[in-house]
């Protein structure tokens, strides 16, 4: 919340967000459960695709995790500024994470190691799957953003 005072002639679009960031505790929660299924599907990899399989699933898993801390750091970051900012900068952040994800993937598209269908599955599966299951531990309430108070 704003430290700023109440104020009819205070734009909502400038108003930033001082205080604890849920989106970096969301983040980082997510990074631990994506290192619980990073073995999984690496050896799922493996097994289809052999050792560039598993190379590939590991780099797929990296630029997820990667993407997730991107994004959670620019809304924390731009929060701390201004709500139109952050605004800004999730919906443009969007389009910049999903031009890094195509450029990672277009670098490395030809090298010898890659196995493009285990990479593109491990990319796909990977940020659907971790999403699904962190959303059994988010608390959608004011009282507590960000992860359910355990018990």
């Amino acid at each position: 919340m704003s430290n700023e005072p109440a104020n009819s002639s205070m734009s909502p679009m400038v108003t930033r967000l001082d205080g604890d960031a849920p989106e970096i505790q969301v983040s980082l929660d997510i990074l631990k459960r994506g290192g619980y299924v990073a073995p999984v599907i690496i050896a799922v990899c493996a097994v289809f695709a052999g050792m560039d399989g598993a190379i590939s699933a590991l780099y797929g898993i990296a630029i997820v995790l990667v993407n997730f801390l991107f994004a959670a750091g620019l809304v924390a970051f731009t929060a701390r500024i201004s709500l139109g900012l952050m605004m800004g900068a999730v919906l443009f952040g969007y389009l910049v994470r999903l031009g890094l994800i195509f450029l990672a993937v277009i670098l490395v598209r030809d090298a010898s190691w890659i196995s493009l269908t285990a990479l593109g599955l491990t990319i796909i599966v990977t940020h659907l799957g971790l999403l699904v299951w962190e959303m059994r531990f988010v608390a959608a309430s004011l009282a507590f953003p960000g992860l359910k108070p355990r018990k």
